[in-house]
């Protein structure tokens, strides 16, 4: 798998840091999880992931408030933010990242393909986000790049 070395490199910083971990993923469908629990021995660190793929999922395993997605829609950085806290708040994790985005095909003018949100969240702190456009690359592809992009931002957050 491409992101193996990432994913060891996480839950080493991770377990270093006595910190159990949490997903919550829409448009990735798993595939962050997915990528941390390839590695051996990631069960002391790997709290839960979260596939919330439909809006009621997020309102109904996140928390997500019904209100925040009519007004932002479900690929805005405010539901990251929202997919994070509420990641966080029903696991055991110190740190959760969340993912929402438009892999494609498709798209809008307002919300193209290749568009993702990311949410990251900590005890004690406000959950903070940030949007990372892919371009068209393909869904695949966007979906890929998604996953070592929530890899790296849980690993910079550890160093």
């Amino acid at each position: 798998m491409a992101h193996l070395k990432k994913a060891a490199q996480l839950l080493e910083l991770a377990r270093n840091r006595g910190l159990m971990l949490a997903t919550a993923e829409s448009c990735t469908g798993g595939l962050i999880a997915g990528a941390i629990t390839e590695v051996a021995g990631s069960s002391d660190v790997f709290d839960r992931g979260y596939v919330t793929y439909s809006n009621a999922a997020k309102v109904q395993m996140l928390g997500v408030d019904p209100l925040t997605l009519q007004a932002h829609g479900a690929v805005s950085e405010d539901i990251a933010r929202e997919m994070a806290a509420g990641a966080l708040k029903n696991s055991d994790a110190g740190l959760a990242v969340s993912v929402t985005g438009i892999a494609g095909p498709g798209g809008s003018e307002h919300k193209p393909e290749g568009r993702v949100c990311f949410g990251l969240a900590k005890p004690g702190q406000p959950a903070r986000s940030e949007t990372v456009e892919f371009g068209a690359i393909g869904r695949s592809e966007v979906r890929q790049a998604t996953v070592s992009h929530a890899l790296d931002l849980l690993i910079k957050e550890l160093f």
